[in-house]
């Protein structure tokens, strides 16, 4: 089975970025929020979604999904308030959009309150700076505050558990038979950090391998719904032990995976170069494989190295363009390569052995 690596979360998509995926070996770009899509009418309208392909098919690049729309277009189904369905009315244009223009997965995140961490720059190893939270230090506020897809709006009242999973009952009865009328696939990001304690007014749900579970189950069994695994996040949980249960859990339900751990677990956790973190990503990716998934991975969160300009916080493509990234994506593909899941089944003889295609001499 070929696993993939897509070039992930591109806030700011420009020709350095297009070069940088070509300098990397890699065909194909997932894009975060991208600023290429203002979306100004509360949806992502079939013409800018038109250039945006056009752009990457220009670049030779291969969209393989959009991850969240902007804030604007989604806090009030998120929190359940007046409003909601205009909001979802327009997603639904979003999702037919897509399809229009032959995009088919869409990420999303139900945090109200967004990703929190309490530190921007910590120390990891060599002094690489890394991201970190700590409950005990929540109650100062969100060092993520200024990020652009944090929202601005108060919160007004608390919002409890109950009410989040209502709320995203209630939106997906309302998008999920459109999204499988014109073949668009949604996957849900789960809660960052996953805690039990509300963050900045608002409960978190998606905490467990259980909740993620229990996500499936108000899906229905759509074929349109499935998992972004963020291996981060869940092995902020409990490890490599509730990565596994996840994995176990949906299986070819999970659509695409962001590839970034940490060291620790919640209540207090730092970002992490990967193979130093919560768990082994070669058998993280063998289990993934061998589950039946069937997605791509793409590099998160990523170290800020020597002569790198910030950690995630800085979507500038100055920044993305890193030394941080290169390392993560270099370690991804030399684990495929090493475990022979970067070549087509074909290639595979009845016995397991690759055997490779022939290649024809240059002339």
């Amino acid at each position: 089975m070929t696993i993939r690596i897509s070039l992930g979360h591109i806030d700011r998509y420009d020709s350095r970025v297009a070069t940088f995926a070509h300098q990397l070996g890699l065909t194909g770009v997932q894009l975060h929020t991208p600023d290429l899509l203002p979306g100004a009418d509360g949806h992502w309208s079939l013409a800018e979604l038109k250039a945006l392909r056009e752009r990457c098919d220009a670049d030779g690049l291969s969209i393989d999904g959009l991850e969240n729309v902007p804030v604007a277009h989604f806090w009030k189904i998120q929190r359940g308030l007046p409003g909601r369905d205009e909001q979802i009315a327009n997603y639904r244009k979003t999702l037919r959009n897509l399809a229009a223009v032959g995009i088919d997965l869409l990420g999303y995140n139900f945090l109200a309150t967004y990703v929190w961490r309490t530190d921007m720059a910590a120390k990891g190893r060599g002094g690489a700076l890394v991201t970190a939270f700590d409950l005990d230090a929540a109650h100062r506020g969100n060092a993520l505050a200024g990020y652009r897809l944090t929202p601005d709006q108060p919160v007004d009242e608390p919002i409890t558990a109950d009410q989040m999973w209502a709320n995203h009952q209630y939106f997906l009865d309302a998008v999920l038979p459109v999204a499988e009328e014109v073949g668009v696939r949604l996957a849900l990001h789960p809660d960052d950090p996953p805690v039990d304690e509300p963050l900045g007014g608002v409960a978190r749900i998606f905490t467990s391998p259980a909740a993620i579970g229990r996500a499936r189950e108000q899906a229905g069994g759509s074929p349109s719904w499935g998992l972004n695994l963020c291996l981060g996040t869940v092995s902020e949980m409990a490890g490599e032990q509730s990565v596994n249960e996840v994995i176990d859990l949906l299986g070819p339900s999970i659509f695409y995976v962001h590839f970034r751990d940490v060291r620790g677990t919640v209540p207090r956790f730092r970002e992490c170069f990967l193979g130093e973190g919560n768990y082994n990503p070669a058998r993280v990716i063998r289990r993934l494989a061998d589950s039946g998934f069937a997605g791509f991975l793409i590099d998160d969160h990523v170290p800020a190295m020597i002569g790198d300009l910030d950690t995630w916080g800085d979507t500038s493509s100055e920044a993305y363009c890193s030394r941080g990234r290169a390392h993560a994506i270099g370690y991804l593909q030399g684990v495929l390569n090493g475990l022979a899941l970067d070549e087509p089944d074909e290639t595979r003889a009845p016995d397991g052995r690759l055997t490779r295609p022939e290649v024809s001499p240059s002339p």
